[in-house]
């Protein structure tokens, strides 16, 4: 198929159903004028001193925060966020910039190791145009998680957004040409799904990372594979939260809840099952409901929504799906579960009990504000249902026993971050990413930093003596 003259990306307004923007998807020689860009752009890049890296990263967080109401009202318009949400999503941003400017030098600093070399050491260079394939539901978070440590190392980005924040998109773009980024170094590529793969295979792309649902993760995976490419995956996650039998109640539960809402259910690290004997399970349940049916539920412009519309009406109906077909397969539905009147992809708290193997919401990931609550026939027995999961992104536990709790968290749940007492949440200062079909490698921190970058032993020998091989 020839793209001669670009295909059309469309955002909608969620709430209302109506066309937000239409974009032009780029022709082949507007896709060949930003690789070239990119890898020309590198070339000079590689070589800049690391305080003007700093220095370029400082300015993003500075824009980002001068325009974070404007930025918020854009979401909530191509994506369906609450404001208040939104303006602390761009100040999360902010935050991940300020952090590799202010320690990214010292992430990359060469590291002397004694050998029998008269020195020898390891340092880290840059790999040269880092592709991201990023996903709709934290537009500009999951953007600058990826840009502000690939561009500290020294890469350039090329960013193919979800078509539905392409507006999103290319505001992140202006942000950085506002800072005073080199032409070429961070690059919007308007792409639909079906020409990522040659992306991917061009030699000038150096590596891959993409947050999205585990079948895109195992295409992208192969497609790396194949060209031999580095990739960083983020997919998917069914987060289990697990009650035990000492739980403060009142604080697990507006923990649980709160976690389970965020961004309207649709995180990958929300909460999604939450687990208790049968000795709590029935307080557990109404304290739930309770919670969740006191959320608010409207239009994300307005002050105090807790919850907007989700972000798509396909996506929307995906979930209702998974809804009926757990409660047809023996769930007992306590709250929501049905599509509200009126325009808008609006979905409302929902409640299911007594979910068991079988039903989507015990095996599958619901992408909604969906809670699915779990009995189990001793806390041993808890543990055993949080792990019985394809997914291991993230998990949780609840307990007025914090050693037990830090013994359960680092031994017994299997997760890529597990939290006591506290909902689970990504942080710069600490590496982000999954196991099994939540993917593989690590974003933020110094983990997240070294991801894209050639580790690199360096051997100098004071003669010509020949060291151990």
């Amino acid at each position: 198929m020839h793209y001669d003259h670009g295909m059309p990306l469309t955002s909608t307004n969620p709430a209302t159903g109506l066309e937000v923007a239409r974009y032009d998807e780029m022709t082949e020689a507007e896709l060949e004028a930003a690789l070239a860009a990119a890898d020309e752009a590198f070339r000079a890049w590689r070589t800049s001193p690391l305080p003007a890296r700093a220095a370029l990263l400082t300015r993003a967080a500075a824009e980002l925060r001068a325009r974070a109401r404007d930025l918020a009202r854009l979401m909530a318009e191509e994506m369906g966020k609450p404001l208040a949400q939104g303006e602390a999503e761009v100040e999360k941003c902010a935050w991940v910039c300020e952090y590799y400017a202010t320690h990214g030098a010292g992430m990359l600093a060469p590291e002397t190791i004694a050998t029998d070399a008269a020195r020898s050491f390891v340092t880290y260079q840059p790999l040269g145009s880092v592709l991201a394939i990023m996903p709709w539901n934290f537009p500009f978070w999951q953007a600058l998680r990826f840009a502000a440590p690939a561009l500290m190392a020294g890469n350039t980005a090329l960013l193919k957004h979800a078509p539905s924040v392409t507006g999103c998109a290319l505001a992140i773009e202006a942000i950085w040409a506002a800072a005073g980024a080199p032409a070429g170094l961070f690059q919007v590529l308007r792409l639909d799904e079906p020409r990522v793969g040659p992306v991917i295979d061009d030699p000038r792309v150096a590596a891959v990372t993409l947050t999205g649902s585990t079948r895109a993760g195992r295409a992208v995976a192969a497609r790396a594979g194949a060209a031999l490419k580095k990739c960083v995956l983020e997919l998917g996650g069914s987060d289990p939260y697990v009650l035990l039998d000492d739980v403060d109640l009142d604080q697990a539960i507006a923990l649980c809840v709160t976690s389970r809402l965020i961004n309207s259910g649709q995180s990958c690290i929300a909460a999604k099952r939450f687990i208790a004997t049968r000795r709590l399970a029935g307080e557990v349940a109404r304290r739930f409901v309770d919670l969740m049916r006191g959320k608010t539920m409207g239009d994300p412009f307005s002050e105090g929504v807790a919850l907007g519309p989700l972000a798509r009406h396909d996506l929307r109906d995906t979930v209702h799906a998974q809804v009926e077909r757990s409660v047809a397969a023996g769930a007992r539905l306590l709250l929501g579960g049905h599509l509200p009147p009126g325009p808008g992809a609006y979905y409302p708290p929902t409640v299911l009990a007594d979910v068991r193997p079988g039903m989507p919401a015990y095996d599958e990931e619901i992408f909604g504000p969906v809670a699915a609550l779990i009995t189990a026939e001793d806390e041993e027995d808890a543990l055993r249902i949080a792990n019985d999961t394809p997914f291991g992104l993230g998990a949780a536990v609840f307990t007025r026993d914090v050693a037990r709790g830090e013994q359960i968290a680092t031994e017994r749940l299997d997760a890529g971050s597990a939290f006591v007492n506290a909902f689970v949440k990504s942080d710069p200062r600490l590496p982000f990413g999954g196991i099994k079909a939540s993917g593989y490698g690590r974003e933020l921190s110094l983990w997240g930093l070294r991801e894209f970058v050639n580790v690199k032993t360096v051997w100098v020998d004071g003669g010509w003596g020949v060291g151990r091989g």
